[in-house]
C-alpha cells in the first residue's frame, strides 16, 4: 500500500531512546533544521521526494543517480584509474595472518569483560562485511560514489539476536530524505521546527518509476565522503573536483590526435597549366589528369590489405591547383609534415593538473621516475600530505564499521545508548599500516631525539631536570611518563631476583671446591713421596687431582714436618 506522495510506507527496525531523554530534546525550538552532514534532502510534510540539480565543471547531472554514474566513468579513465588504485592501495593493506583492521578499547573506561565482548562482536560485523576479502572493492566503491550504503537484516521477532546478515546497497538506487514538521510560534508567529523524520528511499529502476521504498534509518548503515557542494545539500566525491581536468585532459588528447593525423603525412601539389581554357574546359582538364595520375591502390586500416578503391581519405588528398598562361608551366611540388608533432607539453600540464586534484604525488605515477627507499630527510613533502590524506580518508571509513558496531550492540544488550555516546570519541580502529615513508619518518624523529638526549644527559641534575627531558626532549606526556615509570619499576624486581641468585650460586661453588680439596688432601696422604714444590709434576702426574695454591701447599708442609717430629718422640 503507497502513501499519498507515491513511497511505500516504512518497514525495518529501529532503535529508540527512553521518553526522558527524547522529551528534553523536544523542548529545544529553533526555526532552523538540525545541521545535516550526510547531503540529504530536506522536504516539508506536504512535498514528496525530489530531485536535485547540479551543473558544476562540465558536469550535466540531475540527481545522484547520474551523479554517481558519472564518478563511476571518470573513475575508468587509464590516468584516474592509476591513481585511485594508489590511494586504495595505501589506505586498505591486506595480510594472510591477521585481520586488515582491529578495535581498540584502551582509551575507555569499561571493565575487560565489557572489552572483551565488543572485540568479539566486532570481529562478527568483519565477518559478516567479507571486509578481509573484498575490503579493497569495498573502499574504491565508497571513494568513487563519494558513499555507501548497508541494509542491516535481523529477525524482528528476536531483536536480542543482533544482526544476522550486512548486504550492500548500490549507492545509485538509495538516498537518504529528511522530513520536517513545522508549527506556528503563538508569541512571534514564526514557523519552528517540530518534528525532523528520517528514513531511506530505495528505487530499483532509479529515474524510470515515481515509487519507491521507505526504510528505517536504523537499518541502513551509511557513510559518506564528508564532501558536500557549495550549497551544502548535496554529497559529492572526491573525484568532483577532478571533473573538469579531465574533461580537459580528454579533449586536449583528441585534438592532438586529430592534428597529427592531419599533419603527419606529407602532400603533393599539382599545379596544371590549363591555358587559355574556359573556365568549365579547364575544370574538366583538371579532372581527367587527376584520374590519369591519382594511385588506385590505398590501404585498408581494418584487414590490413591493399586494395583498389578510389575513395581516399581526405587528408592524404593531393592538392590540384590550375596555373594559367604566362606561368611557369606544370609544376609538382611537395608540401612537408608538421615539425612539432612530438611537443606534448600541454599534455603533461594537465596531466599534472589531474594528479593535484586527487591529492596523489606525481612522482607515484609517472612511469620513469624510480622507487627509492631512503631516509626520512630524503621524503619530498607531497608524500607526506599524501600520508595524512589517506589517514583522513581511513578515519571516515572507520564510520562504517563503528555504526554497525554500535547496531550490533545496542541490540544485543551489551550497552547502552549512554555508553555509546561516552566512549564513542575513545574507540578507534587500527588500519595496518603499509607505507614505508611513515615507517622512516618515525624512525628518523626516534634517532634525533635520542640523539639529543646524549647530548643533554651530561647536564641532568645541574641545569635539567628529568621530568623536564622527558617532557621537552622525548616529547612524552604526562601518561605516557607515568605508563614508563610503571614499567620501569616493574622490570626492577626481576632484576633484584637476579642479583639475589648470583652470591646463592656462588656459595654452592665455593661448597664444592671445599669438597674438591678435602678429597685431594685425603689423595696426598697416601703418597709420601711427592714433590710439592712444582705444580708441573702434579699436573702431570696427577692430572684430576685439585691443583693446591701456595698457601695450601705451605700448610700442608708444615702438617708432614710436625708429624714427622711426632713419630720421632
Amino acid at each position: 500500500m503507497a502513501d499519498n506522495d507515491g513511497v511505500l510506507k516504512l518497514f525495518g527496525f529501529e532503535i529508540k531512546r527512553s521518553k526522558s531523554a527524547s522529551s528534553k530534546k523536544e523542548k529545544l525550538e529553533s526555526p532552523v533544521p538540525p545541521t545535516d552532514y550526510d547531503g540529504a534532502g530536506y522536504v516539508t510534510a506536504s512535498a514528496g521526494h525530489f530531485g536535485q540539480y547540479i551543473n558544476m565543471d562540465g558536469d550535466q547531472s540531475k540527481d545522484n543517480h547520474q551523479l554517481i554514474l558519472r564518478y563511476r566513468g571518470v573513475a575508468m579513465h587509464p590516468e584516474v584509474d592509476m591513481a585511485i588504485e594508489e590511494i586504495v592501495n595505501e589506505s586498505i593493506s591486506a595480510s594472510e595472518l591477521k585481520s586488515s583492521v582491529t578495535l581498540s578499547l584502551d582509551d575507555i573506561e569499561a571493565s575487560d569483560k565489557i572489552k572483551k565482548q565488543i572485540g568479539e562482536e566486532f570481529d562478527t560485523v568483519i565477518t559478516m562485511l567479507k571486509f578481509n576479502e573484498i575490503g579493497h572493492d569495498m573502499f574504491r566503491s565508497w571513494y568513487v560514489d563519494g558513499r555507501i550504503y548497508h541494509h542491516l537484516l535481523v529477525n524482528e521477532s528476536n531483536l536480542k539476536a543482533g544482526i544476522q546478515e550486512i548486504r550492500h546497497i548500490d549507492s545509485s538506487r538509495i538516498r537518504k530524505v529528511k522530513q520536517v514538521k513545522y508549527k506556528k510560534d503563538g508569541v512571534t508567529g514564526a514557523k519552528l521546527v517540530d518534528q525532523v523524520d528520517e528514513y531511506y528511499i530505495f528505487e530499483e529502476k532509479p529515474g524510470t518509476q515515481s515509487t519507491g521504498i521507505k526504510i528505517s534509518k536504523d537499518a541502513i548503515s551509511y557513510v559518506t565522503s564528508g564532501l558536500l557542494d557549495e550549497s551544502k545539500k548535496k554529497v559529492v566525491s572526491h573525484l568532483h573536483k577532478a571533473l573538469k581536468p579531465i574533461n580537459q585532459l580528454r579533449m586536449m588528447e583528441d585534438s592532438l590526435v586529430i592534428y597529427r593525423l592531419a599533419r603527419a603525412p606529407e602532400r603533393r601539389i599539382f599545379y596544371i597549366d590549363v591555358g587559355n581554357l574556359p573556365r568549365g574546359k579547364a575544370d574538366q582538364y583538371m579532372k581527367d589528369i587527376m584520374t590519369k595520375y591519382r594511385n588506385k591502390l590505398v590501404y585498408d586500416a581494418n584487414t590490413g590489405q591493399l586494395k583498389d578503391d578510389r575513395k581516399h581519405m581526405s587528408m592524404l588528398e593531393d592538392f590540384w591547383l590550375p596555373r594559367r598562361e604566362g606561368g611557369r608551366g606544370t609544376e609538382i611540388s611537395t608540401l612537408p609534415g608538421g615539425e612539432n608533432l612530438g611537443q606534448i607539453d600541454d599534455i603533461i600540464y594537465f596531466q599534472k593538473r589531474l594528479y593535484r586534484s586527487l591529492n596523489v604525488p606525481v612522482n607515484r605515477l609517472e612511469q620513469e621516475a624510480q622507487f627509492s627507499l631512503g631516509r626520512s630527510t630524503e621524503i619530498s613533502r607531497d608524500e607526506v600530505k599524501f600520508q595524512k590524506f589517506v589517514d583522513r580518508l581511513r578515519r571516515r571509513f572507520s564510520w562504517v564499521f563503528l555504526g554497525i558496531l554500535r547496531k550490533q550492540l545496542i541490540l544485543k544488550g551489551i550497552i547502552t545508548e549512554q555508553d555509546w555516546e561516552e566512549w564513542k570519541d575513545n574507540i578507534y580502529v587500527d588500519y595496518i599500516v603499509d607505507n614505508h615513508f611513515t615507517e622512516l619518518k618515525d624512525m628518523e624523529v626516534l634517532r634525533e631525539r635520542l640523539g639529543t638526549l646524549d647530548q643533554v644527559s651530561q647536564y641532568v641534575g645541574e641545569y635539567f631536570s628529568k621530568e623536564w627531558v622527558m617532557r621537552n626532549v622525548l616529547r612524552l606526556s604526562d601518561d605516557d611518563m607515568e605508563a614508563m615509570k610503571k614499567e620501569i619499576d616493574g622490570e626492577e624486581p626481576d632484576q633484584m631476583d637476579d642479583e639475589e641468585e648470583q652470591p646463592k650460586n656462588n656459595q654452592q661453588q665455593n661448597q664444592t671446591n671445599t669438597t674438591n680439596k678435602t678429597e685431594s688432601y685425603a689423595s696426598y696422604d697416601e703418597i709420601d713421596s711427592f714433590d710439592l714444590t712444582t705444580s708441573e709434576d702434579k699436573t702431570t702426574f696427577y692430572p684430576q687431582v685439585y691443583i693446591p695454591s701456595q698457601e695450601d701447599e705451605l700448610v700442608e708442609s708444615m702438617t708432614r714436618f710436625m708429624n714427622k717430629l711426632i713419630d720421632e718422640e
